[in-house]
């Protein structure tokens, strides 16, 4: 939404001339930001509703955060692991207790439906717990094998790298606030977090909870403005970044991080497909598809943009898919019963009416929605499916990033794989058979980082053990698992070595010395050691 600089003076004739929140609460969260270079309206995308006037962050204002946070990191890392994790196990009960009013601030912000507000809060719980139960075993000195048995202990620690810059979008604004933060508090970290500045309430009550968990108020801190100032200047500062958002911006993310040699994670877009193959139960698959492809309005990095539909269960599949859509219900309100809510922005209002109007005007047929609605709100579209779509359109392989899907038939599997791995993203993927190991089969083809058989992203997204992340141009790293906290420490090798030295001694000269290495090599292989 456009800045406005007054508001209406009749809130009962229009709902813009009031704020959507508590102004109490406002200032409330507002106090957890650094920030001293103005304010900035927020509005809620469902209903055009002011919803707040932050301050703005300057750069002076995150390198002071930045500082902070390294001197608070260098007590917190000493904390026993063992606080820390009990930590995120009280954040877990914390998020869950106060699971209304975080959904309600989730919706009021982000404009989607309560359905989909609450999987957030599910995917922050899970991820603490997971945390906070697996402290020991992902972050414990670990034994290693040494050079000579029983003569050499080799150890690997785990040291944290000091200040994490998380910066985080709009389309998740409390999981991807928050759950990539809990393991870098986890590992001895501090974090210096930027949301994005369309839904920075919800990731503040966030903070706010974390604190109230035990997490010192200097550990976590929030700085809130655009990208180009704020965000750069976090990367120009922190130690490690995390970043969630757009390839464009994902690669500027990376160059600048590369430059001062420090490490970043990168969840970047995605043109996600999703094969129904011709043993595909068909009602169950066109269910999964409206999840898939239209929860938040489509605005999921790892939701569905391409329908491949083998020729045996094209027709049957299609009919139960469009009618599906076609019943969806769209609504402002917060309720249960809202099925999809609205875009966040003008911009991805004109960007979906972009993809749809160009695909349309070159012969794309339309199935299924196609059209704003701006009776329900400013910035509402129609969940939207589209057949025919060529290479010619818009849509085909970039990412639209809203309700927008287009459904191909394919009659041969290796081609379905084969179109499937086109383009230069490789987020997520789904595949639709009554055959789980068929289905693995096929997955273990798909370039995707996830890929879930007979659900769209839930099954990836909510197994916390499991690795999370891009292919090719669709980030680096992972989150979640091993490899979620991981990218937070530096390994270091400790080695202690007993009785002799790995060095000619004891009169031996060295050619003596590499005779009897020769010797050993030979007998450790022969055991069977590594």
């Amino acid at each position: 939404m456009s800045e406005q600089t007054s508001i209406p003076a009749d809130p009962e004739l229009d709902p813009t001339a009031s704020y959507a929140t508590d102004q109490s609460v406002i200032r409330r969260l507002s106090g957890l930001l650094r920030a001293t270079a103005g304010t900035r309206t927020s509005y809620a995308p469902a209903t055009g509703q002011p919803i707040a006037d932050l301050p703005v962050s300057s750069e002076e204002d995150v390198v002071a955060a930045v500082r902070a946070a390294r001197r608070t990191q260098q007590t917190w890392r000493r904390v026993p692991l063992a606080e820390r994790a009990a930590i995120l196990l009280r954040y877990h009960d914390l998020v869950l207790d106060h699971r209304h009013e975080l959904v309600d601030l989730i919706i009021r912000e982000s404009g989607k439906a309560r359905k989909q507000a609450f999987e957030e809060l599910a995917h922050v719980a899970l991820t603490a717990r997971y945390y906070g139960r697996k402290a020991f075993e992902l972050l414990e000195p670990q034994r290693k094998l040494g050079i000579f048995p029983l003569l050499t202990r080799a150890e690997e620690r785990f040291v944290p790298k000091g200040v994490v810059g998380i910066i985080s979008p709009w389309n998740y604004p409390l999981t991807m606030a928050i759950s990539d933060g809990l393991p870098a508090i986890l590992a001895g970290n501090t974090v210096v977090h930027k949301p994005d500045s369309q839904t920075p309430l919800t990731a503040l009550r966030g903070i706010e909870l974390l604190y109230e968990a035990g997490v010192p108020r200097e550990a976590w801190l929030a700085v809130n403005g655009d990208g180009p100032t704020v965000g750069g200047a976090l990367i120009q500062n922190a130690d490690y970044i995390c970043f969630t958002g757009s390839t464009r911006t994902g690669r500027l993310v990376a160059k600048q991080a590369g430059e001062r040699l420090i490490g970043c994670s990168l969840e970047l877009g995605g043109k996600n497909p999703m094969l129904v193959l011709r043993d595909a139960d068909i009602q169950r698959a066109a269910e999964g598809a409206v999840r898939a492809c239209f929860a938040n309005a489509g605005q999921l990095c790892v939701s569905m943009e391409r329908l491949y539909v083998a020729d045996q269960v094209y027709d049957a599949f299609v009919t139960a898919f469009v009618d599906r859509v076609k019943k969806l219900r769209l609504s402002a309100g917060t309720g249960w019963d809202v099925d999809m809510g609205s875009l966040i922005s003008k911009a991805q209002l004109e960007t979906v009416t972009r993809h749809v109007e160009d695909a349309r005007a070159k012969g794309a047929t339309v199935l299924a929605g196609g059209r704003p609605r701006p009776d329900i709100g400013p910035l509402f579209y129609e969940p939207t499916v589209l057949s025919g779509v060529t290479p010619a359109m818009e849509c085909f392989d970039n990412e639209t990033f809203g309700p927008v899907v287009s459904i191909y038939r394919f009659s041969d599997e290796s081609e379905a794989i084969q179109r499937a791995n086109e383009g230069e993203y490789g987020l997520n993927a789904s595949v639709w058979t009554r055959d789980g190991r068929r289905g693995r089969a096929v997955a273990a083809q798909l370039m995707a980082g996830t890929v879930n058989v007979n659900e769209g992203y839930g099954a990836t997204f909510g197994s916390i053990d499991t690795p999370m992340g891009g292919m090719r141009s669709s980030g680096l790293g992972r989150r979640q698992g091993v490899e979620g906290i991981r990218r937070y420490v530096e390994p270091q090798a400790i080695a202690t070595q007993r009785l002799i030295p790995i060095a000619a001694s004891h009169g031996l000269s060295d050619e003596k010395f590499a005779e009897l290495m020769t010797g050993a090599l030979r007998v450790l292989k022969k055991i069977g050691r590594p």
